[in-house]
This record gives C-alpha cells, structure tokens and sequence, in this order.
C-alpha cells in the first residue's frame, strides 16, 4: 500500500482495525476529509431553482465532464495489490438478510444516475455516479474529481445534485442536493488518484419548489431584494376619494384614466363597427357597402302612442335633432310611429378609466419534499479487499469524444460494460497512480464516477459497489479508448465510507 508523507512532522497515514463501525476497515484519523457542499437551507433552495428554473434548462445545457488532463498517456503494470485487512462487503438496501440470486438477465441498476455541478470554470457538466447502502440512506458514491475542482486549488465544485434515473431532462426520482463530501485526505490534499473517489451525503428528494406569494406595506416591499411585484385591484369611486384621503394609504391608489375610442376606417388592424343615428335625410344621402357615413341597415320602426310621440318631439326640441334626429310620423288611421336611422361609424375601441388600489406582493418559494434518496431507488452494497480478477459490471453515462474525434455515445441513456478487472495493478506517474485496477471498456468522458458492481444481479438489480471509473487510456494507441481503471477499495476507503455511511444530512422539508 502507497504512502503519502503528511506536512505535519512528516506522519505517514496509519492503517489498523477500527474499533468500531466496519470491521476490518483501516484506521479513519487522517485519512478522512470532509467538506460542505450545501449547508444550509437556503443553499440548498437556490442550487435546486438553478437546476430546475425554465423546465430544466441547466440540466439540459450540462455535458459530460472529460478534461483532458483526465487522459493516460501511457500505463505500466505492476504487481498485484496487496490488501490491507480482511476483504469485507456491506450489504445492498433491501438485501441486508437475503441470499444472492443468479439469472442471466441483464438489467439496469435504479440507483444509477447523473452527477451535476457547476466547475470553478462556470460551466455546468455531468459525471456518473450511484446510490450506496448507508444508515440514513443519503449517500452517493462518485469519483473524487466529480466533487473536487482539481483545477481549481482542490475547491469543491458548485451546485452539486444527484439525479437517478436522469433522461433527457426528466428528474423521475427528484432532485438530490449534496450536504457532505467525503474523501480520502491524499486526493483532496495531494491530488493522489489512488483515492479518486468520493462519498456524498444528500438531503432529501427536491421534487422542486413552489412558489407564493403575500401581500405586504411599502416598506418591506421596497426593502425586499427577490421577486416581487404589484398587483393592481380596481375598487369604486368612494373607495378610492376615501383612502386618497388618508395620508398613510395615498400610495395604495391610483387612476386608471383609460383611453377615448379612436375613429379610424374600416381596413385599420382591430377596427370595430358601431351605428351613428341621423336624420333621414342624411340616411337617404349617404351610400351603401362598407365605411363611416355608409348606410348601417334598413331604418328602424317604433310603433309609439301618442303620448310617447309627444314626449319625443319634446326632448328633440329642447336638446335639439342631433341628439333626437328620428322622424316621428301619424299615418291615416292614426297610429303614431318613430322611425330611426343610422349609418355605420369605425372605430378602435379605447379603454374605460378604472380607480385601483395597489397591492405590493413579494414572492416566496417553498420546496417540495420527495423523500429519502434510498427509500426512492435503493441502494448498492460496498465491498473491499476483494481480490482481483474478478467479473464486474460497469455503469455510466458516456458522451466525450475518443482521441481521433469520433463520438460514439450521446449521454442520454446509461451504458455498461462487464468483464474481469486485472491482476496487476495500473500506474499512471502524472496522476500518482500507482495502485490503480483495471477493466477493458471502451467508454468517454462522462462515465467517470460511475460503479463497478461486483456479484451484480440482474433480476435485483444490485450489487457491491467496488471501485468508481477514474482515468480512461487508450492503451493500444489506435486513438480509441479501451480502458477505463478505479481506484482499489482497501480498508481506508472502508473507512471512509464508513464515515460518510453514518452521517445524518437531515431534512431540508418536514
């Protein structure tokens, strides 16, 4: 096992059995390292609006997470790993009294998902990564460059979210935020990619957020700096004469004053068609067919006594004929009659004027629970100091381009690969690899942080997650990648398992 000398008085990291926890796991001081992703509440809140706002765009516009730095130039074998303790493996949730069961399905594992962060560089990408048993059923596990900015002075990365089940936009198990990130303190600290990995604890499944809104003063409108808005109420006269004068309420009023209708021909964009009552001669004069001033239909006829007659000739010679211009006739028998007559008058119609109170509303957002992320999809098991050589099953989602440019793969559904891990370990010098276990899968950029599952079954769909994809290589040198290694999972990665395992992120929704 590789060595890493510590700053302080030159300690080197101790290995041993704990005491408590995992059995046969490596001593966990000064091997686990921890760091906050989002730890509070509102944290949490606006890295799920980030994703979720405009039906998802963010999660949409990410791509798969292959920096070149990221890529073997050339590996060299060495000897096989020699474990550190005793092998060991923790059960698969729902699986922790069962027995294995073989069959020859071949089926993709629920706990699988996308990672999603935003790189110190500003843009927004995905890796691969997997639910895991632990206490609180709130774990991920994932490569350590998938949480870890290792451009970036090791900072952990931004708005960091688990989506199982991720396509194409589609969020069908929730929205997972990441509280803690558990890694090894060689990685974190020295960059090792012996230690490319990590164990993030989640808060509960964000379904997404709601939002509301209240009614408040001026004052704290104004000293709001989110969303908010004014709505208008319309209300009558006397409410408003009456609040206008209360001096603490003149800002809550206002006049809508409205708009006159404007005359305008028959051909103008949301012209309307009203009649203007005239005089028979005027009737007689105009034409027919469409415009101001063309006859508007045949005259209209009142059959009236001749009470109603009087009263009529009345109002037209006290207001005059252009407001009374019907003709009021008697014919021989003596019935009485009043004939109107109109002609068409075009118009686009104005707005009537309306008295409105104002009401300042902000906007407050609640989040929706969608319950614990094992509970949703379950959980693989995790084992170490597994002897190589064995058959695994690799899943990830792969985008990135190979070597000569060719893009096999879209990143919208999950691949897998399966075979034996190799014997002799892996070493890759630019990236302190020196302990690395291999697989032959020709897979790109995005798979990273994705689980190898040992005793993987097809029919359950779990298995013991025993290493995450790290490095890519093309190890024949055509230009196409062909290998994909993990870091091994001794005791110390038990350990700090273990450490994660136990650590409550809590509830963000009651």
């Amino acid at each position: 096992m590789k060595r890493i000398l510590l700053p302080a008085g030159g300690a080197i990291l101790a290995t041993g059995l704990l005491a408590a926890g995992l059995a046969g796991t490596a001593q966990a001081d000064n091997v686990v390292e921890n760091a906050d992703l989002a730890k509070t509440q509102a944290q949490a809140e606006e890295v799920v609006e980030f994703w979720t706002k405009s039906n998802n765009a963010a999660l949409k516009g990410a791509v798969a997470f292959s920096p070149d730095v990221l890529e073997v130039d050339k590996i060299v074998r060495g000897g096989g790993y020699s474990a550190d303790t005793k092998p060991g493996v923790t059960a698969p949730i729902g699986e922790e009294k069962k027995t294995a069961a073989k069959t020859q399905n071949v089926n993709l594992p629920k706990s699988i998902g996308k990672v999603f962060f935003e790189g110190r560089d500003g843009k927004l990408y995905w890796c691969s990564g997997t639910s895991i048993q632990s206490q609180y059923r709130n774990l991920v596990a994932t490569a350590g460059h998938c949480v870890y900015d290792i451009a970036a002075n090791k900072e952990v990365v931004s708005r960091w979210v688990f989506v199982p089940g991720y396509y194409q936009g589609k969020t069908p198990f929730g929205i997972y935020v990441g509280k803690q990130a558990f890694t090894h303190y060689d990685f974190e600290v020295y960059e090792d990619f012996d230690r490319d990995y990590a164990f993030v604890t989640v808060y509960d499944a964000l379904a997404g957020v709601e939002k509301s809104s209240k009614v408040v003063d001026w004052k704290t409108y104004k000293a709001h700096t989110g969303e908010k808005f004014v709505k208008d109420v319309e209300v009558s006269r006397d409410e408003y004469k009456k609040g206008k004068l209360d001096p603490a309420t003149t800002d809550y009023y206002a006049v809508d004053p409205g708009k006159a209708d404007e005359a305008t021909g028959p051909d103008y964009p949301g012209a309307v068609v009203d009649r203007l009552e005239v005089t028979k001669q005027q009737w007689w004069g105009a034409g027919v067919g469409q415009g101001n001033g063309k006859k508007f239909g045949e005259p209209v006829v009142e059959n009236v006594t001749q009470v109603e007659a009087d009263a009529y000739k009345a109002k037209r010679a006290r207001f005059g004929v252009a407001k009374f211009p019907a003709t009021v006739e008697q014919d021989r028998r003596g019935n009485w009659t009043i004939t109107h007559y109109y002609v068409q008058k075009w118009f686009k119609p104005g707005k009537v004027g309306r008295y409105v109170r104002l009401e300042p509303n902000i906007v407050g957002r609640e989040l929706k629970s969608g319950g614990r992320l094992g509970d949703n999809v379950g959980g693989q098991g995790f084992a170490w100091n597994q002897p190589t050589g064995k058959y695994v099953r690799t899943f990830g989602y792969p985008q990135g381009a190979h070597p000569d440019g060719n893009k096999p793969y879209t990143g919208v559904t999950p691949k897998w690969c399966y075979g034996k891990t190799g014997k002799n370990v892996t070493k890759a010098p630019e990236f302190k690899v020196e302990e690395h276990i291999s697989l032959k899968c020709a897979v790109t950029g995005g798979y990273a942080g994705g689980p190898w599952l040992l005793k993987y079954s097809n029919a359950k769909r779990l298995g013991y997650v025993n290493g995450v994809t790290s490095l890519v290589m093309d190890s024949d040198k055509n230009k196409r990648y062909d290998t994909i290694t993990s870091p091994y999972f001794d005791g110390e990665t038990a350990a700090i398992y273990s450490a994660a395992s136990k650590s409550w992120s809590g509830k963000l929704v009651k």
